[in-house]
């Protein structure tokens, strides 16, 4: 507001000076030079004060660039060089153009005065440049509020049974889950970084590896339940595959970063929270047993739905710095659709999100 009303103070004076001047009936003085040439010559010397800089900065980061193509000096001392040129160039730009303005300031005050003549008869018209004070790289991209990332997770998996994890039916390490996905991370509000939106789709795979060589059995009643396996089993595993789709609200405390003068957001750079759900659909069941008769050695694949719910949904969270995270999540329907005693999966372990 206060550059609106400096300039439309000098555009009264000059019109002002105009009207005097077309007045027979007003006489005055001839001052030795015309405040609207005076006033014309500051404009320049701002412009050209403008173009000088920035023609000087180009030339010093060109030398930069020579430097780094050259194996003198490495990436991050390059960009910290060039930071320091674009700081200095926009700070001689802003205190040589308060010079100008000074002198502008003065030349009204004469003017008021009545110490510069109305006129000048060789110029009718002029054109006023007062140009920004930034400084830009010609680097500078437009910066997106979504980014997209590769998920990668795992750990350990298992049964809450009677709203219990332990003394669990299956092996706490040997039953484990794995997942990969890709997802879109949106900045929910254009000039703040803290709320993010995070979208995308997964594949799960749960494995459970029961304990006291057991297996698992439909039985006719539709319920699938734990039996003993007539041999002594090497392994006994059940996996179930799914593809979800998570949804999660993600504060992300990476804040700004700073680039040649102008400021951007950073997504993954510190610590992160998130917190939602997820909800898909079962893929596939599977289950496997190994054991041996003798010398053979007896390898059992079976496929089948083993009354497992053919739909998923459930809560999650992770809490981590950068990519890293510590990653949980909970279903909150039931494993198996008609058992007697509810059964839900939970799983603990690493998760990564790789721009």
């Amino acid at each position: 507001m206060t550059k609106i009303i400096f300039y439309l103070t000098v555009f009264i004076l000059l019109c002002m000076s105009k009207l005097h001047a077309q007045d027979p009936s007003i006489k005055t003085e001839k001052p030795k030079q015309s405040f609207e040439s005076e006033v014309k010559s500051i404009s320049t010397k701002i412009e050209n004060i403008t173009k000088e800089e920035k023609s000087a900065l180009k030339t010093e980061v060109e030398a930069i660039n020579v430097e780094l193509e050259n194996g003198k000096i490495t990436k991050d001392e390059a960009d910290a060089k060039k930071q320091k040129l674009a700081d200095t160039k926009a700070k001689n730009i802003e205190d040589r153009v308060a010079v100008e303005q000074e002198n502008l300031k003065n030349l009204i005050q004469q003017k008021v005065d009545g110490k510069i003549k109305a006129t000048d008869s060789t110029h009718t018209s002029y054109t006023f440049y007062f140009p920004a004070m930034k400084v830009k790289n010609k680097n500078d991209k437009t910066e997106k509020r979504t980014t997209s990332q590769f998920v990668l997770a795992f750990g350990a998996n298992n049964l809450v049974t009677n709203k219990a994890v332990a003394n669990s039916d299956f092996y706490y390490w040997q039953s484990h889950f794995f997942e990969w996905g890709f997802t879109e991370n949106t900045r929910i509000f254009k000039n703040h970084n803290l709320l993010h939106l995070k979208y995308g789709f997964s594949v799960m795979y749960n494995n459970l590896c029961p304990t006291d060589n057991r297996y698992f059995v439909t039985a006719p009643n539709s319920q699938t339940n734990l039996e003993v396996f007539p041999y002594e089993l090497e392994d006994s595993r059940f996996k179930n595959v799914y593809l979800v789709a998570p949804l999660h609200l993600e504060f992300d405390f990476s804040g700004k970063k700073s680039n040649y003068g102008n400021s951007s957001f950073s997504t993954h750079k510190s610590v992160r929270f998130g917190i939602g759900g997820y909800g898909g659909f079962r893929i596939k069941s599977k289950q496997k047993m190994y054991y041996n008769i003798d010398d053979d050695k007896i390898r059992i694949k079976t496929k089948g739905d083993f009354n497992a719910n053919d739909f998923i949904y459930g809560v999650s969270t992770y809490l981590g710095y950068k990519e890293t995270s510590l990653y949980l999540k909970y279903d909150l329907n039931t494993l198996f659709e008609n058992n007697a005693v509810d059964q839900n999966n939970i799983s603990l372990g690493i998760r990564f999100d790789f721009n």
